[in-house]
């Protein structure tokens, strides 16, 4: 009868290999910039992390700024030297800006799962949300809502709005994207004939609809989305989204890989679980977006009464790339008027 001493020596050896392959695995720290409500605790971040690092074998990092401006500043301010491998909520309005810094680079990820109004796709950036931009108001405070852009735009002084600054959010530039889509050359016209109906202009969203929901202000800049918050976390329809006949803009959330990423094999397994039902399932609920990929369920009774645009506006990244600083210079002077 042989003897098991081999064996065992055998044995014993591949369950070290393997421990200390499971350790060396865990040790992998995958660095994720992304905005700061995307990770609070009662945002998609914490679900969304402990999902991955179920699959991953190692630890999900999220870092978090103030907005999808301050991610790419951010990255533009640490260059090559970044250690993020990530970088997830920069949305389409950026992305032409994103790509000129040389950071980033294709994704290689299979995206036929993905579907967003407007049909982006990207071969750098991987769209994982979306959302149209819209006044959203209180029922209670404001009994006729504005029905379109124009009567936002020339409405009654006294019915306050607050919006976010298009410097430095990404819910402020696409106002001023969906102003200039609608008026065009005469969007300063329109800027100063609104501004006497602007409460206060925040660095971001949170500001901004934190002073909506104290009951500051009637209106505030947001999404078609926001109301389903209300409906479904809070059991209240009092916070309604007002659709506009011209049609609503569009924020398409995206992600993308760092060239220079530290751990970059695991950066391309996390794009792809961005487009799984996994990552997706957090969106709607958590996050209070669209979806850009399918959900293992279908979304709650409240999304189906959110207001569905008659049209969708989304300037290609090329375009706004070319025309921010001119388009933000032309609202800064608008807004300083007297």
């Amino acid at each position: 009868m042989p003897t098991l001493k081999p064996v065992l020596t055998i044995c014993g050896f591949a369950a070290v290999l393997l421990a200390t392959t499971a350790v060396q695995a865990a040790d992998k720290v995958l660095t994720v910039y992304t905005y700061e409500s995307f990770i609070s605790e009662w945002g998609p971040g914490p679900k969304i992390k402990a999902a991955f690092e179920e699959t991953c074998g190692c630890t999900v990092d999220f870092v978090g700024v103030a907005d999808g401006v301050a991610l790419l500043t951010r990255l533009k301010l640490e260059g090559e030297g970044t250690k993020a491998d990530i970088v997830l909520g920069i949305d389409t309005n950026l992305v032409e800006e994103a790509k000129a810094t040389g950071l980033f680079e294709p994704h290689g990820v299979d995206t036929a799962a993905v579907t967003v109004p407007g049909g982006f796709a990207d071969d750098t950036f991987i769209p994982y949300d979306y959302g149209h931009f819209a006044v959203v108001y209180d029922s209670q405070a404001l009994k006729t809502p504005p029905t379109s852009m124009k009567d936002l735009v020339e409405g009654d002084p006294s019915q306050k709005i607050v919006i976010e600054d298009p410097r430095t959010s990404t819910p402020g530039l696409g106002l001023l994207l969906w102003v200039k889509s609608i008026y065009g050359d005469k969007a300063d016209e329109a800027w100063a004939k609104l501004k006497t109906r602007i409460l206060t202009v925040t660095p971001g969203w949170s500001e901004a609809y934190g002073l909506f929901t104290k009951g500051e202000v009637p209106m505030v800049l947001s999404y078609t989305t926001s109301p389903a918050y209300h409906m479904i976390a809070e059991n209240t329809d009092r916070y309604q989204a007002a659709a506009f006949s011209e049609g609503h803009y569009i924020q398409i959330e995206v992600a993308g890989l760092l060239k220079n990423a530290p751990q970059k094999d695991l950066a391309r397994d996390f794009l792809k679980f961005t487009i799984s039902p996994a990552f997706q399932d957090e969106i709607p609920t958590n996050n209070w977006m669209m979806p850009a990929a399918p959900t293992s369920q279908p979304l709650p009774e409240a999304f189906g009464k959110l207001v569905s645009p008659a049209k969708t506006f989304l300037m290609s990244p090329e375009e706004v790339a070319r025309n921010r600083k001119a388009w933000i210079d032309e609202w800064q002077a608008a807004m300083t008027l007297n």
